[in-house]
């Protein structure tokens, strides 16, 4: 693997189809590959709804993203600098949380460690630090030791928390997220139930290859070791009940960290990307991704990448999992197909769910099973919290069709 910032990717899809790409987002609008202005608002709440429908007016070729999102972010910041200036402490936090998650979209299309990136950056943890100083609950900045380097993340502790020990998961965001989206701004689902979280950017993610923490197998292996270090040495974490969960690309990362640590108690995935050696995503699926995945891994060299993307595999790792493992995908995932996802689920020997919601794409949604079977962030959480709390299961595989009905059968 290259050493030092590498600069900016080129695959051949990207040059050749970079006129296409843009006709398409002049025809679809920012959520042109999946729907990301949806999931960056969902945390921020419903004062963000007018941003995001700014943006998707805003945002008609690739190169409008970072400035858009720029502009958005400047105006909440300086919202939430005049508010915490007039006394206004709750406006104030709001704003800064809203200008965090700006400043990381206007991040998401630039695949190189550039002075705009950096700055970019700085904007984000400079608004989200103001942020987690004026929270509704206890928010810190954490830096876990990895190798040479250390890896950026958030610890949030539940609602009300006043000391004792508690339960903990370790939030992995997916490709094209962030960790300061791994809690919402208000009402967040773990913390609602008493579960504290250590929301990271792993290696490779977002603020992580700016530190040169890039992506490899091995990198994640040591990941979920390091954490549960981490964790270990706080003393409001329960160590027996330390859960991981991870989002689309996360769930690949998430599987490879848990398989790798025995002391994690229970593994949550879902919109899964497990296609050994991922083909589909990165040749077949918006040529950003792989782009991106190479700015991730520190590679400029397509053919050099492409022989690094076959060691991305949780072939070896996933058969070590001993504990509990959930995992949903859509039937129609068009960024990982779900023979894969069913491999990897037969290759598991402890207890495990597998939830396929019927029509669905990668992204879980927009679908009758989605609407009307049950909600995937509350299914996620209910289940974790069952684990972390020792409440057996049995191993078994749900359909859940378009008029919402689970159809159940068991695991062998």
């Amino acid at each position: 693997m290259e050493t030092g910032h590498a600069g900016h990717p080129l695959t051949r899809r990207w040059t050749e189809q970079r006129w296409l790409l843009d006709n398409v987002i002049q025809a679809n609008g920012l959520d042109w590959d999946q729907p990301r202005s949806v999931y960056l608002s969902a945390p921020c709440g419903p004062e963000a709804n007018a941003d995001f429908a700014a943006l998707r007016l805003r945002i008609r070729k690739y190169a409008d993203a970072a400035p858009a999102f720029e502009a958005v972010a400047r105006r909440r910041q300086a919202r939430a600098e005049a508010a915490e200036e007039a006394g206004q402490l709750v406006t104030a936090r709001e704003n800064y949380f809203m200008a965090a998650i700006h400043w990381g979209g206007a991040q998401w299309p630039i695949d190189e460690a550039s002075k705009l990136n950096l700055r970019y950056n700085a904007s984000k943890r400079a608004c989200y630090n103001n942020y987690a100083r004026l929270a509704d609950h206890r928010v810190e900045a954490a830096w876990i030791p990895l190798g040479d380097h250390n890896l950026p993340a958030w610890l949030h502790l539940p609602y009300g928390y006043n000391g004792g020990k508690v339960p903990v998961i370790i939030s992995v965001p997916g490709m094209d997220s962030l960790k300061e989206s791994g809690v919402s701004l208000y009402g967040d689902r773990w913390l609602n139930r008493g579960i504290a979280v250590l929301a990271i950017d792993g290696p490779g993610q977002y603020e992580s290859p700016l530190l040169g923490i890039y992506v490899t197998t091995e990198a994640w292996a040591a990941t979920g070791r390091a954490c549960v270090d981490y964790l270990l040495a706080r003393p409001e974490i329960d160590g027996t009940r330390i859960g991981i969960s991870g989002t689309s690309f996360g769930s690949f990362f998430t599987t490879i960290a848990g398989a790798n640590e025995p002391r994690i108690k229970a593994i949550a995935v879902n919109a899964p990307c497990l296609e050994p050696g991922c083909h589909t995503i990165f040749e077949e699926a918006s040529p950003t991704f792989k782009m991106r995945f190479m700015f991730m891994a520190n590679y400029t060299d397509e053919a050099a990448f492409d022989r690094f993307a076959q060691t991305l595999s949780w072939r070896g790792h996933a058969e070590k999992i001993s504990v509990p493992y959930f995992c949903a995908t859509g039937e129609a995932d068009e960024l990982s197909p779900l023979r894969y996802v069913e491999e990897m689920i037969a290759a598991i020997r402890s207890p495990r769910q597998f939830v396929v919601y019927q029509d669905s794409r990668h992204a879980i949604g927009n679908v009758p099973s989605a609407s009307l079977g049950p909600f995937l962030p509350t299914m996620i959480a209910d289940w974790m919290l069952a684990r972390l709390n020792n409440t057996p299961m049995q191993s078994e595989r749900w359909f859940i069709d378009a008029t919402g009905r689970i159809n159940r059968t068991s695991l062998a």
